[in-house]
């Protein structure tokens, strides 16, 4: 009998067609694209251990925990780029670029202090940027996305189109990322999709 082996697949690979979509005169409004490439873990501080926990991130990493709804990192020493964003109380959702074992790298460190959970493949990480960003996203999300409210580094739990996402700001671009249960990414996607369509938008 042959044997059936599984390899990754993105969450949305069978759905992005890359090009341009929607309206075609004038530059699009918005990119989109799936990072498809990023190891994912979801960091839970243990009762009472948080402040340590952050001490271990501040002595491994070098980057402060976000206590309040932000984001924190960038590039390591080592030349890798790690980031954790808030996630709600004492918990954060981390991820690092390329396909290495996050969850293992993070229970090793962190593991006596937090509850480190992999998600690489239970949620999808979603770009979008240019200049018709805020508007795509103002269609479904009963948040103030104005420059003044929401600004770089700023993370929001909230919902798209009625589904639960954790979105955060990377530039004033502006860039948006979004994570979403990987069950649901389809469905963003098609929203996502039809809304930006009105100002035309690139698809990489």
């Amino acid at each position: 009998m042959a044997e059936l082996l599984a390899s990754p697949r993105a969450a949305l690979a069978d759905v992005v067609r890359s090009g341009r979509h929607g309206r075609t005169d004038g530059p699009p409004g918005l990119i989109l694209s799936e990072r498809a490439e990023l190891s994912l873990a979801t960091i839970i501080a243990r009762k009472g251990e948080a402040q340590a926990l952050a001490e271990l991130v501040r002595s491994a990493y070098g980057i402060d925990l976000p206590l309040t709804p932000r984001f924190a990192g960038g590039q390591l020493p080592d030349g890798r780029f790690l980031i954790f964003i808030w996630g709600g109380f004492e918990q954060w959702l981390a991820f690092a670029e390329g396909a290495q074992d996050l969850e293992r790298e993070l229970t090793l460190g962190l593991g006596k202090r937090a509850m480190i959970t992999d998600q690489s493949d239970g949620r999808t990480i979603l770009r979008l940027r240019g200049p018709k960003a805020r508007a795509v996203l103002a269609k479904g999300m009963a948040i103030d996305l104005h420059p003044r409210a929401f600004k770089p580094g700023d993370v929001a739990l909230t919902m798209a189109a009625h589904i639960g996402v954790q979105l955060w700001q990377v530039d004033g671009t502006p860039t948006y990322e979004i994570a979403v249960a990987r069950s649901l990414a389809k469905s963003l996607w098609a929203w996502l999709s039809a809304s930006a369509s009105e100002f035309g938008y690139e698809v990489e």
